[in-house]
């Protein structure tokens, strides 16, 4: 018998933010959250994104133990902007049964129905800054700190309950080259003499914090042509940066301004964090600070993860620029693998930055989709 239970309390939460860590104790792939950041995440009273999204989450359980979790999330912006009359779900783990899968996913389906909403699709978090996506390729490798990591097996439940693929992202592992090729510097100090473009070195993690806001309106500008991309609002800014500083290393973030001192690019990389996070295995203290800061200083793997580009600028060559920077802070730093950020399949713009350094495609994700049929179960629509 399987049981599923509503989260209406700390305690249950906490049941809730720990369920992978047991599920994936013996995983050497899974990399674990923090434990503080996700109870944060799914908190309504420090996490902005509640202000416009409401949030229920389910634990499964079978013969009295919990077998597995499930967010479920209406986005009203995503409603009221897109247009997308959908449920999500996130935070989607469970062992390797298929009937707990469906018991979980028919939480989704109730609600959907009881908001007179279209469809499901997940996993996914409340906005577009969040993890996404069921791991489809990739098993054998480590999850980022921005991704989820899943068994094979999830894949395999989705394609049984006849879900369609919605939107996929694929990720790259690159190889450092040993020195900076002669045509990335000769191409980037001509763009930056063509349209008087400058360089700005960050000084330290106040001068990012003064750069923040621009950097998220070059976000907004840069990815508003992508599918399900919501703005993000100036709550959710002000919480992100707080989430992601103490990760931020200023050596890491490429800026660039034009003559007017208007920023016109970035990019955020980062040392990898993986095995830091693992190490951690989700707390902070007594030594998860100590991995984390060890990893900012000594590290072999960097992960790329955004990039914005004024639209006035895209297709002119800024990215030259950028490689030409990210590159000599690579070769200083001994960095020799660089793994990108989930990209969406169809954004071909982004994939083509890496086409001169043999990317390698080692991920891959997809998020997943069902019509809600009126007057069924999920469970009925599979008979």
């Amino acid at each position: 018998m399987i049981e599923i239970k509503e989260v209406l309390s700390h305690k249950d939460l906490k049941k809730f933010v720990k369920f992978p860590f047991e599920l994936y104790k013996d995983c050497p792939y899974w990399v674990p959250p923090l434990i503080k950041d996700e109870m944060e995440t799914l908190n309504p009273k420090l996490n902005p994104a509640f202000k416009n999204a409401d949030a229920w989450f389910y634990l499964a359980y079978k013969n009295g133990k919990v077998v597995g979790r499930i967010g479920v999330m209406v986005n009203h912006l995503d409603i009221e902007i897109l247009g997308n009359k959908k449920i999500r779900f996130g935070w989607l783990d469970m062992i390797d049964d298929i009937e707990v899968t469906r018991a979980l996913l028919e939480k989704a389906f109730q609600k959907g129905k009881a908001l007179g909403l279209e469809y499901v699709e997940g996993p996914m978090g409340f906005n577009n800054m969040e993890k996404a996506g069921i791991l489809t390729k990739g098993f054998k490798e480590m999850n980022t700190m921005i991704t989820w990591y899943h068994y094979p097996y999830y894949f395999e439940h989705m394609k049984q309950m006849r879900f369609e693929r919605q939107a996929t992202w694929i990720e790259f592992k690159m190889q450092v080259p040993s020195s900076i090729f002669e045509k990335i510097t000769k191409f980037s100090n001509l763009i930056k003499e063509r349209y008087s473009l400058k360089v700005i070195p960050i000084q330290n993690k106040e001068h990012i914090l003064d750069l923040a806001d621009a950097m998220f309106k070059l976000l907004n500008s840069t990815y508003s042509s992508l599918q399900t991309y919501v703005p993000l609002q100036p709550e959710q800014k002000e919480y992100y940066k707080k989430k992601y500083m103490n990760f931020l290393n200023p050596d890491y973030i490429t800026c660039i301004k034009d003559k007017n001192d208007k920023l016109i690019a970035f990019s955020i990389v980062m040392p990898s964090f993986s095995k830091a996070l693992k190490k951690a295995n989700g707390k902070l203290f007594p030594f998860g600070w100590k991995y984390i800061l060890d990893a900012q200083r000594k590290n072999d793997t960097a992960a790329f993860y955004l990039i914005g580009i004024d639209p006035e600028y895209q297709g002119k060559g800024i990215t030259a620029i950028i490689f030409e920077e990210m590159l000599s802070m690579f070769i200083a730093k001994g960095i020799k693998t660089v793994e990108t950020n989930p990209e969406l399949v169809e954004n071909r713009a982004v994939q083509s930055l890496w086409k001169d350094y043999n990317p390698v495609q080692h991920k891959e994700r997809s998020t997943f989709k069902r019509a809600i049929t009126r007057g069924y179960s999920l469970s009925e629509l599979d008979l």
